[in-house]
C-alpha cells in the first residue's frame, strides 16, 4: 500500500492535491470492494461502507500536506516569475477585511451560514482560492477565486460518496480573514532568524476532522529547518528545530 501512494507523487506538479488524494483512496479501493463483495456473497447483505483504517487516513493525509507543498513550490516560482515585485497582501489586514466582506455579500449566501471546506489559500499577488460547502446542496462544494478585487462565480468540485465533507467544515465565523495578516508576519518574523529561508508568498489552512491547521508547517534554511505550528488565531503554538 505504501508503495502505491510513494509512486502516486511522481505527478504531483500536474495535478492538484486534492485530486491526488482521491487517487490514492481509488488506489486502494477495488481491495475494499473485493472485501464487501465477498461478504454479500457469504451473508447475503448489501455491502456496507467500508471506513479507511485511521492509520491509512495519517497517512493520506500526510501525503496529502507533502503535495501541496510541492505543487505550491511550483506556483509560487511561476508567481514570482510573471508577477514581478509582490505586495503587502499577506499582511494587510485592510486588504483581507475586505476580501471577507465581500465573501459574506455573496448572494447567494444571504442569510446563511459560509462553511469552508478543506482548503483555503492566500497568495502575496493578491488572490484567495477557497472551497465552500454549497449553500442550499450539502453534498455539494464550491470553488471560489478572490481576484482584482472580486469573487468569481461558484465551480463545481467533483465529490465523491466516500468523501466525509462533515468532517472538513468550518464555519467562515470561525476563521477571520486577518488571522491571516497575523500569521504572515508571525512567519516573516520567524523566517528572519532562520539563515536562508526564502520569504513566503502563499499561507494556507487545511481543515481535517473539523480542526486546522497552518502551512507552511515548516521553515527551511541553509543550515537548519524549523517545524513551525500556530493557533487557530494565527499565534504562535510551536517552533523548533527539527
Amino acid at each position: 500500500m505504501k508503495k502505491s501512494i510513494t509512486l502516486l507523487i511522481g505527478g504531483i506538479l500536474l495535478t492538484g492535491c486534492e485530486e491526488v488524494s482521491k487517487s490514492i483512496k481509488d488506489t486502494m479501493e477495488p481491495k475494499e470492494d473485493t472485501i464487501a463483495r465477498h461478504k454479500t456473497e457469504n451473508i447475503g447483505e448489501a455491502p456496507a461502507s467500508v471506513p479507511y483504517d485511521a492509520a491509512v487516513e495519517q497517512q493520506i493525509q500526510e501525503v496529502q500536506h507533502l503535495v501541496t507543498t510541492m505543487v505550491e513550490k511550483h506556483a509560487q516560482t511561476r508567481v514570482q516569475h510573471t508577477e514581478g515585485k509582490n505586495t503587502d497582501f499577506l499582511t494587510n489586514e485592510e486588504k483581507l477585511k475586505k476580501a471577507e466582506e465581500a465573501l459574506r455579500r455573496l448572494p447567494q449566501y444571504a442569510g446563511k451560514n459560509i462553511y469552508i471546506y478543506s482548503t483555503i489559500h492566500f497568495y502575496e499577488d493578491e488572490r484567495i482560492q477557497v472551497k465552500l460547502q454549497h449553500p442550499t446542496t450539502p453534498g455539494y462544494i464550491d470553488n471560489y477565486t478572490y481576484k482584482n478585487g472580486s469573487w468569481s462565480e461558484p465551480e463545481p468540485e467533483q465529490m465523491s460518496v466516500k468523501d466525509n465533507i462533515q468532517s472538513r467544515l468550518m464555519p467562515l465565523d470561525h476563521i477571520s480573514f486577518t488571522h491571516f495578516a497575523a500569521a504572515a508576519r508571525l512567519y516573516t518574523e520567524k523566517i528572519a532568524e532562520v539563515e536562508g529561508a526564502r520569504p513566503i508568498t502563499s499561507i494556507y489552512i487545511s481543515i481535517w476532522n473539523n480542526n486546522l491547521r497552518w502551512f507552511p508547517a515548516t521553515i527551511n534554511g541553509s543550515r537548519e529547518r524549523y517545524s513551525i505550528e500556530l493557533n487557530q488565531n494565527g499565534t504562535l503554538k510551536k517552533f523548533e528545530r527539527e
